[in-house]
């Protein structure tokens, strides 16, 4: 007889689902957390940054109230004040998921868990043992090997905690993340460079899009700074010199390195356990969840199989289906739906133009580029764009992808369109809501040439 018949390692969004779903199938489930229940996504991630890009919207929107007639004033911004508001609601987040471990049963134990055997762990200097092991340890930030930049640089963790506004920052990179917090630390009225190798941002995202995103960050302000690296970072009092590789030097209060994660498997004993990682340190898995060793399980970030949160939340609760509750199943990671909520957001589903060009025979792409409704009063110059990429020989739509207000909200239910294997003579025939933006996903009738 084991301890337990599931522990989990990791109280983030994919243990803490997968955890209170194999406890309400009649599973004994311990969680382990070295931090607090919540994980990446409540304290870390989804949750602040969003809080925070909300913060940050508010002065777009009082520029923008002129053309209607108001008379608005931005007198300046309480940061301090903010900061205090975003850890009170993550306090009582991080309560909620307490209360949803133990309303249903699991025990949460607070310590750094370690694997010791196939179906050993431990922690706190005590071994406990289960029947499965699930790693759902997440991500964390990773810091290039630039000289100066781990003593002077911050993360996207602290970059939530910052207890003073500053005047200028630095953003290294190009992801989601980079964007996301460039655009955020823009929206506050800070100084903002976005420092990248490549010659657009967001690497990995339909070309069409990675356009219209460095031309609506250039709009909003933020300066962009392509095909740049950093070759060094120094301090001089309370300020940062960023010293970029073609001869450039940047003066600003912070420098920000957002160049990507990588799973959070460190210490974690798994290589020594039998477990197979791959060469990013992410966790080997089958599409069952199974890593290389039978009895031990991974979902989520540290896989790095689709590092969303809703993914994990998804691969979690199957997991805990198939193991313990009669229903064995797998999670599909074909046509994810995501968002990006830079400013304006960006929302995607499906494949890529380049990706469905190798996929098929022939695609047939249809994109409007158009001025927002709200822009036409507020004098803002910023373009919505819309994209969607269909299959000729079956007319269905295989990819939508969209930059401008609201994207995030819009692509959602176009995500459950596509899943659907929706054609584009289904947009055509279904009615326009109207006047929104979303609707001229519906109308768009010829093709791109």
């Amino acid at each position: 007889m084991h301890d337990f018949d599931l522990i989990v390692i990791g109280a983030g969004s994919g243990g803490v689902r997968a955890s209170r779903i194999s406890a309400r199938h009649g599973a004994r489930v311990a969680v382990i957390e070295e931090s607090r229940p919540g994980g990446t996504c409540v304290i870390r991630g989804c949750v602040p940054k969003k809080l925070l890009m909300y913060g940050s919207a508010f002065s777009a929107d009082a520029a923008d109230a002129a053309g209607y007639g108001w008379r608005v004033t931005v007198d300046g911004h309480d940061w301090p004040a903010l900061i205090s508001a975003k850890d009170s609601e993550l306090d009582r987040l991080e309560g909620i998921y307490r209360s949803l471990l133990g309303n249903a049963g699991v025990e949460l134990i607070e310590g750094r868990g370690t694997v010791t055997g196939p179906h050993s762990v431990s922690v706190n200097g005590r071994e406990i043992t289960a029947g499965h092991i699930l790693i759902a340890t997440g991500g964390w930030p990773q810091i290039p090997d630039v000289p100066g930049l781990a003593d002077h640089a911050i993360t996207s963790n602290e970059a939530l905690d910052l207890p003073d506004r500053p005047d200028s920052v630095l953003v290294y990179g190009a992801g989601y993340i980079a964007v996301e917090f460039a655009s955020i630390f823009n929206g506050f009225g800070i100084e903002t460079h976005l420092v990248y190798r490549g010659d657009l941002p967001l690497r990995g995202f339909d070309e069409d899009i990675r356009l219209q995103s460095a031309e609506a960050l250039a709009g909003r302000g933020i300066i962009l700074h392509p095909g740049c690296t950093l070759t060094e970072v120094t301090a001089a009092g309370d300020r940062r010199i960023a010293a970029l590789c073609n001869g450039s030097r940047l003066d600003v209060a912070q420098v920000m390195a957002a160049t990507g994660r990588a799973p959070n498997t460190a210490g974690l004993g798994l290589e020594a356990a039998g477990v197979e990682l791959g060469r990013g340190g992410e966790i080997i898995v089958n599409p069952d969840s199974r890593t290389s060793v039978a009895s031990i399980y991974a979902v989520g970030d540290v896989t790095d199989r689709i590092a969303l949160t809703p993914v994990a939340i998804a691969e979690g609760h199957a997991l805990a289906d198939s193991l313990f509750g009669g229903r064995p199943r797998q999670v599909s990671h074909h046509n994810v739906p995501s968002a990006v909520f830079t400013q304006p957001p960006i929302g995607s589903v499906g494949m890529t133009e380049a990706q469905a060009a190798k996929a098929f025979d022939k695609i047939t792409v249809f994109t409007s580029k158009f001025n927002a409704m709200k822009n036409t009063l507020s004098g803002r110059s910023e373009k919505t764009f819309m994209k969607l990429i269909v299959e000729t020989a079956t007319d269905k739509v295989v990819g939508a992808h969209m930059l401008g207000p609201d994207a995030g909200e819009i692509m959602q239910g176009i995500g459950v369109a596509v899943i659907a294997g929706a054609t584009k003579a289904d947009f055509d025939a279904t009615i326009g809501i109207h006047p929104t933006a979303a609707e001229e996903f519906v109308t768009m009738r010829t093709p791109r040439a």
